[in-house]
């Protein structure tokens, strides 16, 4: 207990003393407990000062989350000499239930389909050097009933009627050009917008961010443009059909605007020009390409990163197009920061396997707030108590984690129970001992003895 509340003690100045003991305790229960993490489990395993009703009133209580997980993250995770990126993703949660607040239909990875739930998104700083994935800021996503549906209905193809008079080609007489970079924002991208500026404003010149990376979802010219208005640059993925085009650098043809774009890229036979990399492992031989590329959806040009895969044996071909609104980053640090993305991943199968994010079963706003960033914010606590762990036994996991800690509340709940304490010596082995049962990665007999 005593360490959990020194972990947690930079939370003091965002929480008053009743909710910063009341928060410890709720921690503590969470790396201590088995079972659903809901609030009547929490309850079971907080012991004195932790009843069913004061979880309820912690739940029911609007927290600070954004200024809680900056607090945190600066002070036990963060370091000066690395270089960090933000992250963003959404996690879909299912829900059997009709009152959840926010309950709708949302498209699932895990299940490859839209499933009734709850959803949300989630900002994360990814650390370079360590590959590691912070989760630094939650949200949940509440549709408005008057934005389209997450899967628009299937229509019946009908022919329209014949025309009395065809339409006329080539461009409509009057018409204007349009303002690429002032194309308006959809809900989706101006409330991830209102996140990524709020953290910034959070921040502040502690850690300074240049890159933003999302998924293919997120590959659009709006997206780009979103992440400009934030003095951030974009680092995403495209369709793997999309069509790009090199610049022009022919001669003018004397008359009109200047061609803009050149040839089209066919991403079948690249030119070998671009070409940066070829490797071979398992018969299959791997070639990643890198160019300056435009696109007539986006406003500017891309830095275009090009892995192509191709099985020697039997010619199958495959590949993905990356890209940066940053035009000076290498190709390198670009396939390499897209590739840290997955990072985020990995918070939320924690979240949902050990912090409760798939149990809780809250409803009402506040309390589902506080369930799933909760859920989130132990993975940034299970990270740092893991780094003390490691340095005697580094191949420890959160199962390991968690073991040590339920072996501790049993030893404690024991020698309560006792007339007299034992030596210390003795209390130490019997907490290694206990501490070390239902673990993943055993202890080595010389540290119980010890």
């Amino acid at each position: 207990m005593d360490a959990i509340v020194s972990l947690l003690a930079c939370l003091d100045p965002m929480l008053t003393p009743t909710l910063s003991r009341q928060f410890s305790r709720i921690a503590l229960a969470l790396l201590t407990m088995s079972g659903r993490v809901t609030m009547l489990g929490l309850s079971r395993w907080t012991g004195q000062g932790g009843s069913y009703r004061t979880v309820q009133r912690l739940f029911a209580t609007v927290l600070p989350w954004a200024s809680l997980f900056w607090l945190f993250v600066r002070t036990h995770c963060l370091r000066s000499d690395d270089v960090y990126l933000l992250a963003g993703d959404e996690v879909v949660v299912t829900k059997a239930g009709k009152h959840t607040h926010g309950l709708d239909r949302f498209f699932s990875s895990l299940y490859g389909k839209p499933v009734p739930g709850v959803a949300f998104f989630a900002l994360s700083l990814l650390s370079t050097r360590d590959r590691h994935s912070f989760p630094i800021r939650v949200e949940q996503v509440v549709r408005d009933p008057a934005d389209p549906p997450a899967v628009p209905p299937r229509h019946r193809r009908t022919k329209s009627p014949p025309s009395a008079t065809p339409p006329r080609r080539g461009r409509p007489k009057g018409s204007k050009n349009t303002d690429k970079t002032a194309v308006p924002l959809t809900a989706e991208l101006q409330r991830i917008k209102g996140m990524v500026q709020g953290l910034l404003q959070l921040i502040g010149g502690v850690g300074p961010l240049t890159y933003l990376v999302l998924d293919g979802h997120f590959g659009t010219n709006a997206a780009v443009q979103m992440t400009r208005q934030s003095d951030l640059h974009l680092i995403s993925k495209l369709r793997a059909d999309s069509a790009l085009y090199l610049r022009y650098e022919g001669p003018y043809a004397a008359r009109g605007p200047r061609r803009t774009y050149g040839d089209k890229l066919d991403y079948g036979a690249l030119p070998e020009r671009y070409l940066h990399q070829t490797t071979m492992e398992d018969d299959i031989e791997t070639r990643i390409y890198h160019v300056e590329a435009l696109h007539k959806e986006f406003a500017q040009a891309l830095n275009v990163v090009i892995m192509g895969k191709t099985n020697v044996k039997t010619k199958a071909r495959a590949h993905v197009v990356l890209f940066s609104s940053d035009l000076t980053l290498p190709w390198q640090k670009g396939l390499a920061y897209y590739c840290l993305r997955f990072q985020i991943e990995f918070n939320f199968r924690d979240a949902k396997q050990f912090w409760g994010l798939e149990d809780f079963m809250n409803i009402r706003p506040t309390a589902v707030t506080n369930a799933a960033n909760l859920a989130l914010f132990m993975v940034n606590v299970s990270y740092r108590c893991l780094q003390d762990m490691r340095q005697t036994h580094p191949e420890c996991s959160v199962l390991d984690l968690k073991a040590h800690y339920r072996g501790a509340k049993y030893v404690e709940e024991m020698l309560k129970m006792l007339p007299d304490k034992p030596e210390p010596i003795l209390v130490a082995q019997i907490s290694a001992k206990i501490a070390s049962l239902g673990r993943i990665h055993a202890v080595p007999p010389e540290s119980l003895a010890s």
